[in-house]
């Protein structure tokens, strides 16, 4: 029987692949916090854990209609961002994936409506939500990219974590969940970019868009996760990163407002061009993921 060994809510912010000087040129003068975050999460948690799949709920992998899971059993090549070309040009990735479990989750989560897809064609692109990641967080685990529906609501992105949970428990894996994103979402207008590029979170679009994210973080350390599902409603009007189906999705799959897992976080709260990041990793609990 399978399990999820832990999750996390993981920022992917393409400024994470600029050249270190450029990022210390956009910053002030200093390290954006989200880049020796990534490397601690690998050292000090992965590493301790030893998971044989990680699963990536990736933000910028848009589907419309129904929820895609990468389901190859490798994926290799060369990555440019059409979105940020500078910044990520010819990155090499290498990674096998998890076909079992791909396919394992799009059944699961296929009925009432919505429809779950497991797709091998070697053509699929692949997206930098996915491969920041995989660049700085993998090592030999298999990996399974799950698209986010831009159509989807709240419901939806519960209802794929909660099958994503049960696929898991099918098989004989030790999981990892990250969801792939960001917290409020809103960029700068173009000609004001400049001003805002540096990674303090006076930058955010909105002084009411960083009260709601810092509320919220404050939430998941206390591990109130209902209270954050229960009041999507207020937290939309934000924009949140793909309605923040992300962070949904995989706190869906381990217990949902019945999880209480605290979280840590692995970085500073973090501006990125107007919007909010942020890493913070939710270990699972010695009496499960919804214990009290």
């Amino acid at each position: 029987m399978g399990e999820i060994v832990g999750v996390g809510l993981i920022s992917h912010a393409p400024t994470v692949m600029l050249p270190r000087e450029v990022r210390y040129e956009l910053n002030e003068g200093k390290e954006i916090s989200l880049v020796p975050g990534l490397r601690r999460l690998r050292s000090e948690v992965l590493d301790a854990l030893n998971p044989d799949t990680i699963v990536i709920l990736d933000t910028h992998w848009h589907t419309t209609v129904e929820h895609v899971f990468a389901s190859h059993e490798r994926r290799s090549g060369k990555y440019t961002s059409e979105e940020l070309p500078r910044g990520i040009s010819q990155l090499p990735y290498d990674y096998r994936g998890d076909p079992d479990l791909a396919e394992a989750a799009a059944e699961e989560v296929t009925g009432n409506g919505v429809k779950g897809t497991p797709i091998s064609d070697p053509y699929l692109p692949v997206h930098y939500g996915t491969i920041n990641l995989v660049h700085y967080l993998c090592r030999s685990e298999r990996v399974v990219s799950v698209s986010m529906v831009q159509t989807g609501e709240t419901e939806d992105f519960l209802h794929l974590g909660e099958a994503l949970g049960r696929a898991v428990a099918t098989l004989d894996r030790r999981v990892v969940v990250l969801a792939s994103g960001g917290m409020t979402h809103r960029f700068w207008p173009l000609r004001q970019l400049v001003d805002h590029e540096a990674s303090d979170p006076v930058h955010i679009f909105t002084p009411e868009a960083r009260a709601a994210d810092e509320e919220r973080l404050g939430w998941m350390a206390a591990g109130d996760h209902a209270r954050i599902i229960r009041t999507m409603p207020d937290y939309l009007p934000h924009e949140p990163e793909a309605g923040f189906g992300h962070y949904l999705a995989m706190v869906a799959a381990v217990g949902g407002e019945r999880c209480t897992a605290p979280g840590r976080q692995f970085s500073d709260y973090e501006n990125a061009t107007g919007t909010g990041q942020v890493h913070v990793w939710f270990d699972r609990p010695s009496r499960g993921w919804t214990a009290t």
